[in-house]
């Protein structure tokens, strides 16, 4: 009851954003009308959290249709219920967050027209097309949620099942439209296309849509989404797990958080290239903005980005090695864990280690100069894609190890396979260094970007090669030991908790970099931003900003676990579940 409650609570909402939207966005702006408003708060942190934690719950709902519509597919595939239960109740989770989503989009669309009614009249007069074709598509996702969620049960068998999958399928397509329209919005503010350079549309509406940044933003978003709406739901499971009284309960929620986490490591693997990708576009764009973005007063940023995703992947090797005590068959891999912890943590130290980083004279002079007479080197990006290539490889090991625990290989050349997966590892490693240096410090500075690819083509190739050769290697594995669910210490899901913490603030952390390096722009050399917060924040006053949006999206995300326990009957099924 609760839930459907929820539901129509989403209508409501979207109703009522229909009407303020259409209202404002139909409404020129009136001439001689102020540029900027404030009412004693500043305009630009409200937004700034606004859009921050509104982006946080826009990401996981979108994210989370995508991996349970997988997970119900694999369940009809494989005839096992569990993947459908799990997906019914990831699909639960993601509902009840719907709605807070709905809520802080319109109060963060009111804040942006009276805030800054100038800027918002020229977005409109650019985007107005696409502002209301975003409303309809979300009504209409709005009822695709509400049927796939709450007829799950009444269509769960035979063609019923059919239209229920191709109504998820939808319902992702729907969700995936709405990342790409407000994509477009934001990336056009970075890069301006179809304007002149007074900001008049001269080319047509596509082209200011089809700007230089928009694909490699959608690409970044779509993969970013995908491992940071696995990165919550595993941290529900997490919580789940912890409170749980019953073993049937640990256990299942034990197999919920590793599925999460599985879902969200598979994304993560990928995402730092969707991330070059998307720099590299940005210093093509522009040198001045490319230049800002990892030196500068950004740099600092940057060193406080590496501890993240350092932690992110820690964490998440250590979640992996801590699943090897599920299965006797685990204790065999862990002699290899401590090789796995050097290449992760001197990898991390090397992605931290800052080139040029901004100096007070007393600092310079103890250093001896603006950079680190042994340490400078690795400050470069050279050094830097030879890490994160190698975090990322490492990470893989520990999830193969992982896979093979509980399994024995029954295949007459399972032994040469794995000397060929050996190999294959160790030419990617071996290539990847090899490329690095070379290319980046010997040779003509032409061939670093040319470098950078061909390090990603070794690590994309390394890893396709080893999962296939894994695949048939294991085909027919003999299930040796049983994977014990719920028999796992509290300690391994801390840090799905942590991963989870550390993704929603290094997608703070980045967004703010994201914008700031227009600098005093709304839209980078169209409008200038002539406000009194028209300058660059201190990384002090940054890290502060986004520290409280995490602290505060974290607490509503508890509040929402709450409510699904609560409201949405977390616990009515644990009787009729399967014991794993």
């Amino acid at each position: 009851m609760g839930g459907k409650l929820a539901i129509r609570g989403i209508f409501f909402i979207a109703l009522l954003s229909f009407v303020f939207t259409a209202e404002a966005f139909g409404a020129p702006m009136a001439e001689g009308s102020e540029a900027y408003r404030t009412i004693g708060v500043s305009p630009r942190i409200t937004v700034w959290l606004l859009a921050q934690t509104h982006l946080w719950f826009a990401a996981f709902i979108l994210a989370v249709p995508i991996f349970v519509l997988i997970l119900e597919v694999v369940g009809v595939l494989t005839k096992d219920g569990r993947y459908d239960r799990l997906a019914r109740e990831f699909i639960r989770v993601s509902t009840t967050a719907h709605i807070f989503t709905v809520a802080l989009g319109i109060v963060f669309a009111i804040a942006l027209f009276f805030f800054y009614p100038k800027f918002m009249g020229y977005m409109t007069d650019i985007f107005s097309p696409t502002f209301f074709f975003y409303i309809a598509i979300f009504l209409i996702d709005a009822v695709l949620l509400y049927v796939y969620c709450f007829r799950w049960k009444a269509m769960s068998k035979g063609r019923s099942k059919r239209v229920h999958i191709l109504i998820g399928f939808t319902l992702n397509i729907t969700g995936t439209a709405i990342m790409f329209i407000a994509n477009a919005w934001t990336t056009f503010m970075m890069t301006p296309a179809g304007v002149d350079r007074y900001g008049v549309l001269k080319a047509g509406l596509f082209e200011a849509i089809n700007n230089p940044l928009w694909h490699p933003m959608n690409l970044h978003r779509f993969i970013a989404n995908i491992a940071f709406g696995g990165a919550i739901v595993a941290a529900y499971a997490a919580y789940r797990f912890l409170s749980a009284r019953r073993k049937e309960e640990r256990a299942h929620y034990d197999w919920m958080g590793y599925t999460a986490s599985i879902i969200s490591i598979a994304a993560l693997l990928p995402l730092p290239f969707a991330g070059y990708w998307l720099t590299a576009e940005i210093y093509a764009y522009s040198q001045e903005m490319g230049m800002g973005l990892m030196g500068g007063i950004f740099g600092w940023v940057f060193v406080v980005q590496a501890v993240l995703i350092g932690a992110l992947f820690l964490a998440v090797n250590y979640y992996l090695w801590c699943g090897l005590e599920r299965v006797f068959g685990g204790r065999r891999y862990l002699p290899y864990v401590k090789y796995i912890a050097v290449a992760v943590a001197v990898s991390f130290l090397v992605w931290l280690t800052p080139h040029n980083p901004i100096l007070s004279p007393t600092e310079s002079a103890a250093m001896g100069g603006s950079y680190h007479p042994l340490l400078a080197p690795l400050g470069l990006m050279p050094a830097k894609n030879i890490a994160v290539n190698i975090m990322i490889l490492a990470t893989f090991i520990s999830f193969i190890f992982y896979r093979r625990a509980p399994r024995e290989a029954v295949h007459k050349r399972a032994g040469s396979l794995k000397a060929i997966q050996a190999a294959v590892m160790t030419a990617a490693v071996v290539n990847i260094i090899f490329v690095g240096v070379y290319y980046g410090y010997f040779a003509d500075s032409t061939y670093k970007i040319i470098s950078s690819v061909i390090q990603v083509l070794s690590t994309l190739i390394a890893i396709t090669v080893v999962s296939i050769l894994e695949f048939f290697i294991y085909r027919h594995a003999r299930q040796e030991w049983r994977l014990r669910w719920g028999e796992i210490g509290d300690r391994s899901q801390y840090a799905l908790i942590l991963l989870a913490v550390s993704f929603t603030w290094l997608m703070g952390l980045m967004g703010f970099v994201r914008s700031a390096i227009r600098k005093h722009w709304h839209v980078y050399g169209v409008v200038r931003d002539n406000s009194p917060e028209a300058f660059t924040p201190s990384i002090q006053e940054a890290t502060r900003v986004v520290s409280i949006g995490t602290l505060v999206f974290m607490s509503m995300i508890v509040f929402i676990f709450y409510l699904n326990r609560r409201w949405l009957g977390g616990e009515d099924e644990l009787g009729d579940r399967d014991e794993l």
